[in-house]
C-alpha cells in the first residue's frame, strides 16, 4: 500500500481538448455577460451557452478514463480522491472566498436577500461551501435558492464531484460492454428531460425552462433530477470514448482508435466552430407565449447526444500543429477552469451595476461588460499562475510521496 501513495506523473495532454474547454468556458463567461440583459429570453446571442456544462461533463469523463483507467493497480481509492482534490479543490475555495469578497457589491432587486444579510452570516456561508456541501434552501443569502449564492456555477463542480466518487467506486469496474448499456438508458433519461416527459412529476416545477435543461444548482426534487441527468450521460459517453481504443494501444499518447478514426487536419479550429455554432443557435421554434417549444427539447438532446461526444472524440484524434496553435490551446486550457470558477461573482456586480443605471447609454453598457469580461480573464490567469500552480504543488508534496 505504501507504494500507491506514491503521486504518480501526469499523463501527456490532450492539448485540443484543454483549447475546447477554454473556448467553453469563454463563452460561458459571454453567455452570463449577455444574461444580465436578456435573461431567458430567445433572442439572447449565445442562446444556448448553458449547454457548456454538458460538454464539460463528457471531456472530464473522457480525460477521468484516460488518465485513470489503467492505474488501478498503482493507485489506491484514497490517492485517487487526493488527486482529484488537489486538482479541483484549491479554486474552488478561492472563487467561493472571491465571491465573499464581492458579496455586497451585487445589491440590486434581482437579489433582495443581500442587504438583509449580515456580515457573520456572510461567513458562515463561506465555509460550508468550502466543504462543496450544497446549502439549505433555509441558508440562502442571495435570493436565488443556490447549492454555492458566493459563487453560482460551483453547482456543477459538486456534481463533478460526484462523478469522481461514482467513477472510483463503482464505474472504473464496469466493462465497456456495461458501460455502453449504461450510456443507452442515460441516453433516454436525457431525452425525458428535454422533452419534458414528466415521468417523476418534478418537472412540474421548472416550467419556466419547459424544453431545455437548465437546471441543477438547487436541492429541490426538480432540480435534482435535471442535474443528475445532466451529469450521467455525458460522464458515462465521455468515458466510453476514452475506453474505444485497440488493446489499450497509444499511439503519439492518442489512442490509435481515435487517430484513425476522428484525425482531423485543424481539429482544434473546426471543433471550436462547432461549440461556438451550437452554444449561439437560437431556440428551435417558440410558442406563442415566447416559450421554447419541444423542438428546442430535440435540438439540445442532439447536441447532447451526438454532437458533444463527436466533438470531444475529433479533438482527442486530432493533432495540434505548429507552436502558435499549441501555445493558444495552452492557455486557454491554463484558465478554463480558473475563468469558470471565478467570473460569476463579477457577474453578480454587472447585475448589480446594470440595475442601478439603467440609463446609461448602451455604449457604456457594452464597454462596462467588454470591461468585466478582461478583468475574469485577469482574475483567472493571475488566480491560476500565484495561487492555484503553487498550492497544488505544496499539496503533492504534503500528501503524497
Amino acid at each position: 500500500m505504501s507504494n500507491q501513495n506514491i503521486y504518480l506523473a501526469s499523463k501527456p495532454r490532450y492539448e485540443i481538448l484543454d483549447g475546447l474547454r477554454g473556448v467553453a468556458a469563454m463563452l460561458v463567461v459571454a453567455y452570463h455577460l449577455f444574461e444580465t440583459y436578456y435573461g431567458g429570453k430567445p433572442d439572447q446571442p449565445i442562446n444556448h451557452g448553458y449547454l457548456a456544462v454538458d460538454f464539460f461533463f463528457v471531456l472530464s469523463g473522457f480525460v477521468v478514463g484516460y488518465a485513470y483507467d489503467d492505474r488501478w493497480d498503482r493507485m489506491s481509492t484514497w490517492s485517487f480522491f487526493k488527486r482529484r482534490l488537489i486538482r479541483l479543490h484549491p479554486m474552488v475555495i478561492f472563487g467561493t472566498l472571491f465571491g465573499t469578497i464581492m458579496f455586497y457589491f451585487g445589491s440590486c432587486g434581482e437579489f433582495p436577500l443581500i442587504n438583509q444579510t449580515p456580515w457573520y452570516m456572510v461567513l458562515l456561508v463561506m465555509f460550508w461551501c468550502f466543504t462543496m456541501i450544497p446549502l439549505p434552501n433555509t441558508m440562502d443569502i442571495r435570493g436565488w435558492a443556490e447549492t454555492n449564492p458566493l459563487n453560482g456555477p460551483a453547482w456543477s463542480l459538486q456534481w463533478e464531484y460526484i462523478a469522481n466518487i461514482l467513477y472510483a467506486l463503482v464505474i472504473r469496474r464496469l466493462s465497456k460492454v456495461a458501460l455502453g448499456i449504461c450510456v443507452a438508458v442515460f441516453a433516454v433519461m436525457t431525452v425525458i428531460l428535454c422533452l419534458n416527459i414528466d415521468v417523476t412529476g418534478f418537472l412540474e416545477e421548472r416550467n419556466w425552462a419547459l424544453y431545455t435543461v437548465v437546471g441543477g444548482w438547487s436541492t429541490t426534487p426538480d432540480q435534482l433530477q435535471v442535474g443528475l441527468t445532466r451529469l450521467l450521460y455525458p460522464f458515462f459517453c465521455g468515458l466510453l470514448i476514452s475506453r474505444l481504443r485497440t488493446d489499450g494501444e497509444q499511439s503519439n499518447h492518442h489512442y490509435s482508435f481515435l487517430i484513425t478514426h476522428f484525425s482531423f487536419k485543424h481539429g482544434f479550429w473546426w471543433c471550436s466552430l462547432m461549440i461556438i455554432v451550437l452554444f449561439c443557435m437560437p431556440w428551435m421554434g417558440l410558442g406563442t407565449e415566447g416559450e421554447a417549444r419541444w423542438t428546442n427539447g430535440l435540438y439540445e438532446a442532439i447536441c447532447i447526444l451526438i454532437c458533444f461526444p463527436l466533438i470531444v472524440a475529433m479533438g482527442a484524434g486530432s493533432s495540434v500543429t505548429g507552436s502558435k496553435s499549441s501555445a493558444i490551446n495552452k492557455f486557454l486550457g491554463d484558465i478554463s477552469y480558473p475563468i469558470y470558477i471565478t467570473h460569476y461573482p463579477l457577474i453578480y456586480m454587472q447585475m448589480s451595476w446594470a440595475d442601478s443605471h439603467k440609463d446609461a447609454p448602451l455604449g457604456t453598457h457594452i464597454f462596462v461588460a467588454v470591461c468585466i469580461f478582461l478583468l475574469a480573464i485577469l482574475v483567472a490567469y493571475g488566480s491560476y499562475r500565484l495561487y492555484d500552480l503553487p498550492v497544488r504543488e505544496w499539496l503533492k508534496k504534503k500528501l503524497f510521496r
